[in-house]
């Protein structure tokens, strides 16, 4: 079984910007990349869940989301830092068909099919209540609500 750190994105990895689309305005939470590495070291793989309404709402699209993905998980290479998965909702909060927009738990029973998850063990961090609830609905253990992560570097000894 494999212990994952979920992380959600807008305001844990990265400064939360209302519907934030553009490498240009994309700014790293401070500490984020010495959290990650003291997870690797203790053997978990990082996998991003993230809530992404604006696609849906037309603010930006599905190649605007990859193009900033595909540049956040370069940046994190570039520090040794692997992000395994990025699973996201693309949907509108009021769009009754979905199941996976958090608190609902369609993103990690995604990761579930990919991945052998030690739920006992697993973590996620988010920053917001939704985050938490969708890690208790789904049975993960460990979820932490944070205003920042230099706060949690702080908890964890990083």
């Amino acid at each position: 079984m494999q212990k994952i750190l979920f992380l959600d994105r807008d305001g844990v990895i990265n400064i939360e910007k209302n519907y934030l689309y553009k490498i240009e305005d994309f700014e790293f939470c401070e500490g984020i990349f010495e959290f990650c590495r003291y997870f690797l070291s203790k053997d978990y793989i990082i996998i991003v869940v993230t809530n992404q309404s604006g696609i849906a709402r037309g603010y930006y699209n599905q190649s605007d989301f990859d193009t900033l993905s595909n540049w956040m998980i370069d940046k994190f290479q570039k520090q040794n830092i692997k992000i395994s998965h990025i699973f996201h909702c693309p949907h509108h909060p009021n769009f009754s068909k979905c199941n996976c927009r958090k608190p609902d738990i369609g993103m990690i029973e995604k990761a579930k099919k990919i991945y052998d998850i030690d739920l006992d063990n697993s973590l996620l961090i988010g920053d917001k209540i939704s985050d938490i609830e969708c890690a208790k609905n789904f049975g993960i253990k460990n979820a932490i609500l944070i205003e920042n992560i230099i706060n949690i570097n702080k908890m964890f000894g990083i």
